[in-house]
């Protein structure tokens, strides 16, 4: 699997409002590692989004033990 390596992006596409709870500590290092990297936590968290989507892999035994 391919590391995750965030960047700046200059495009945007329609997006919609979602809320979510995270644990105060992660918030941080979340906000931490957007600083370093100047851009958003809003925009950090979608591309951590699209990359855990993106390199996603299921175990087959375990989904047809659950159908």
């Amino acid at each position: 699997m391919q590391k995750f390596q965030p960047y700046k992006k200059t495009a945007n596409s329609e997006k919609i409002v979602i809320s979510i709870r995270i644990d105060e500590n992660k918030v941080k290092e979340i906000d931490e590692i957007a600083n370093k990297i100047d851009i958003s936590r809003n925009e950090f968290i979608i591309q951590c989004v699209e990359y855990a989507l993106d390199n996603i892999e299921f175990n087959e035994n375990k989904q047809k033990e659950n159908d």
